[in-house]
């Protein structure tokens, strides 16, 4: 779910081309969550291969990837290890969630209300250790690096980020910001044109700089964590009673994090002090960005003989990548569109 910053933290929008030759390091979860929420049939139902396997990440993760190599840009897939204790409470309350929506599901296809079938199937959607060993295999057998976290990913992306081995992270959420990212780039992964409704629209990157967010609201990044908490993160989920961003804002100015808390009645089962600390310092470790072979033969065999994929699509992909880079234009813009 990530911290609800959106009321305080704006973004500019990106040009596709001010990304070419950049290295983006990828938050993996982030990504292949949000391609089985919205890759999905009119059931509701995901996409599937003829065993009954699930391929909406494939799809996303294939086409997306493409779109992007073809584009100059390289990503890195960084993802996620062994989540924190404190994250227990609200993983439990995601699969709470998840058993409730998959109950309505049920119940709207019974009785054939197929929009809101689709609207509940969003809701439980869950990210297996299956899908997660196949999105690595499919994304090194196209040649992108995957590396994996100790902890959260999104952690491990930002400090990729700050030291320099990646131009930015790209996520949906603003949790990268308190992890001290310096560049956040939004909605790369659905860039391009979408339908709303009966019209269209077209969906660009946006780029959100900590250094710009922090001067813009004249806090400093001790502040910017102590909002998040109070707003409400991953691991004090709902936050403080009575707090919404535009508050939690007013309330942290010319204060330390002790004169902050100090006011407050905390009512969360971890301390504020551990939440604080794990987004200053959060465990990352040592990790190795290791460079993969584009292997067509590998990405044909995983995606059309064991997924039942268009082998037609998949080799018009692959044979516009490999056009497009014997001829060595960098023409953006018409992938996205």
């Amino acid at each position: 779910m990530g911290v609800q910053l959106t009321e305080i933290v704006n973004a500019e929008e990106l040009e596709i081309e001010s990304l070419f030759d950049k290295t983006i390091a990828v938050d993996a979860f982030n990504w292949i969550h949000q391609f089985l929420s919205t890759i999905r049939q009119a059931d509701g139902k995901p996409l599937m291969d003829f065993k009954g396997n699930t391929t909406s990440h494939l799809s996303g993760l294939f086409y997306r990837n493409m779109k992007l190599m073809e584009a100059g840009i390289k990503p890195v897939y960084v993802f996620d290890g062994k989540p924190p204790e404190m994250k227990a409470k609200e993983r439990q309350r995601r699969r709470d969630i998840r058993e409730e929506a998959k109950k309505e599901w049920k119940k709207a296809l019974e009785e054939g209300r197929e929009e809101d079938a689709k609207k509940f199937s969003k809701r439980f959607v869950e990210v297996t250790e299956e899908i997660v060993e196949g999105s690595k295999e499919l994304l090194k057998t196209m040649g992108i690096p995957v590396v994996q976290a100790k902890s959260e990913g999104e952690a491990l992306a930002s400090i990729m980020t700050s030291n320099g081995d990646a131009f930015a992270t790209a996520t949906q959420d603003y949790d990268s910001l308190l992890f001290g990212c310096p560049k956040v780039i939004r909605n790369l992964s659905i860039t391009g044109k979408k339908k709303r409704g009966k019209d269209y629209i077209i969906i660009k990157p946006e780029m959100i700089e900590l250094n710009n967010v922090l001067k813009s609201l004249n806090i400093n990044q001790d502040q910017l964590i102590c909002i998040a908490i109070l707003v409400g993160t991953d691991y004090n989920q709902g936050g403080v009673k009575g707090f919404g961003p535009k508050k939690a804002l007013e309330h942290v100015k010319g204060k330390t994090p002790k004169e902050i808390f100090s006011e407050i009645k905390w009512e969360a089962d971890a301390e504020w002090e551990d939440i604080f600390e794990f987004f200053k310092n959060p465990p990352v470790g040592e990790y190795n960005i290791k460079e993969e072979e584009f292997d067509k033969e590998k990405i044909r065999k995983i995606l059309v003989n064991d997924h039942d994929f268009s082998e037609d699509r998949i080799n018009n992909s692959i044979d516009r990548l490999e056009e497009n880079k014997k001829a060595g234009q960098k023409s953006l813009q018409k992938w996205f569109k």
